[in-house]
């Protein structure tokens, strides 16, 4: 311990000449550092949400007359009998009734197929679920003439509070195991398999929504999708799927804005979340993810299409055991902005890639250099802490060529491998920003300034 901090202090007075006494330059070479720290205990992650606490409805109280359990309605609840009618019928009288209650009782197990929950309803309409809802076990289950992209939807709902201590299980094993791939057919063709897999809950065009105390676990897809929804509240739920789960993002929102997720333990096989497109004024707060790809905005600008999302904070979260931990990504051809980022007070342990930017996104081999490209600016890095997986440098900024990033500020950082001795250096390409404190590992690669290309076009309008 004495050795390392005497390595700190050593690295604290060089670079601090360096980084602070003459302009920054591009990185090349890959110098590595030595230590004597094993295990890291430089940062304590935050207090883990609570279990979900709220009260069931009580039948005999004063409100007996707005509560509608499916099993009046028809519902065996067995797991086996299809309960879809009699959930459509349900919805029907409660969605009408002013603080409408549709109970999913405890103890219960209900099946029912690919459904589309339509509002308006009336203000203060609750979807209470503190038994299991699930959907046919699998694609051979999957009756031929419902949608395969979706299971539970909400349409034009506003004001609906989805809660309870139940469970909703995607029962998505079946699905993942699709072969998607393309494979080889008779006389040289190539054969590709049906491969559309369902979104277990999905938010359309709804406002003011909320969802709290639930625990949703292997969904086909996503577990969550919001598609144009403004005022969204997420709070003391649990997502759960296995690691290697094909596209199961735990929470993905497009073109929606003022969402809050508080409160809550994702851990799945792709992002925890995930914000795409249209989304601004985001605050992600006392989030356990992992393991899983971590938190990501984007991707963005797939087939040059423009992409625009703003006014970002994550705070407050531990990220463990994942491929990434906050990641913002762009595909090479797009166009418009991200901007207003934050990512505060988050706690790194055994993360390949605790902070990157990636403005060269691309899932297959072939990807060709594009001169456009998303506009990343004004985004802070404060108190990352943790340990990382040595095969990836702890940061790794790569912006495009064409439209550098922009006005990245990094402070109190310190991130230590999770095994071994060496230190390894960050990586950036036009990267533009500054260090408000010295780092660990210390960063000399942003750029100073705005580049001339950023001055002298009008990119990143959004």
């Amino acid at each position: 311990m004495v050795a390392f901090r005497l390595f700190v202090l050593v690295l604290y007075f060089t670079f601090g000449v360096i980084m602070f006494g003459g302009q920054a330059r591009y990185h090349h070479h890959h110098r590595r550092h030595k230590h004597s720290h094993h295990a890291s205990q430089i940062s304590m992650p935050p207090s883990p949400p609570p279990e979900a606490s709220a009260p069931s409805p009580d039948e005999n109280s004063n409100n007996h007359n707005s509560i509608y359990d499916v099993r009046n309605f028809g519902a065996v609840g067995d797991g086996v009998t299809d309960d879809t009618e009699a959930f459509k019928t349900a919805w029907d009288s409660a969605c009408q009734t002013e603080a409408g209650i549709l109970l999913v009782p405890y103890g219960y197990i209900f099946m029912i197929q690919s459904t589309i929950f339509t509002g308006p309803c009336e203000s203060g309409f609750v979807f209470w679920v503190d038994g299991t809802i699930m959907p046919p076990d699998g694609p051979d289950s999957w009756p031929k003439n419902y949608s395969r992209r979706q299971w539970l939807v909400f349409y034009r709902v506003d004001e609906m509070s989805l809660q309870g201590g139940g469970l909703i299980d995607g029962r998505g094993e079946q699905w993942w195991n699709l072969p998607c791939k393309p494979h080889k057919g008779a006389n040289g063709t190539t054969l590709r398999e049906p491969c559309d897999s369902p979104i277990a809950i999905r938010f359309f065009m709804s406002n003011n929504l909320t969802v709290q105390g639930l625990k949703i676990r292997n969904s086909p897809q996503f577990h969550f999708r919001f598609d144009n929804c403004r005022n969204v509240h997420i709070e003391s739920i649990h997502i759960t799927a296995p690691a290697l789960s094909p596209n199961t993002d735990g929470i993905h929102i497009e073109n929606t804005n003022n969402v809050e997720i508080y409160n809550s333990v994702i851990s799945n096989g792709d992002d925890c979340v995930s914000i795409g497109s249209g989304c601004y004024d985001v605050d992600i707060r006392n989030l356990t993810c992992g393991p899983g790809h971590g938190i990501s905005i984007g991707s963005l600008g797939n087939h040059n299409s423009r992409a625009c999302a703003s006014n970002i904070t994550v705070r407050d979260s531990v990220i463990k055991n994942s491929d990434n931990g906050v990641r913002i990504k762009t595909w090479q051809g797009g166009s418009g902005a991200v901007s207003g980022v934050t990512f505060e007070n988050i706690h790194m342990d055994n993360v390949r890639n605790p902070m990157i930017i990636d403005q060269f996104y691309c899932l297959s081999k072939d990807c060709a250099n594009r001169t456009s490209a998303v506009y990343l600016s004004d985004i802070q890095y404060v108190g990352i802490k943790g340990t990382y997986d040595i095969r990836s440098p702890p940061m790794h900024f790569a912006c495009s060529d064409s439209v550098p990033c922009t006005n990245i500020t990094i402070s109190d950082v310190e991130l230590l491998p999770a095994k071994g001795d060496v230190v390894l250096d960050p990586f950036c390409w036009n990267a533009y920003g500054e260090l408000q404190t010295l780092t660990i590992p210390p960063v000399s690669c942003l750029l100073e300034g705005i580049p001339q290309s950023v001055l002298d076009n009008d990119i990143g309008y959004c």
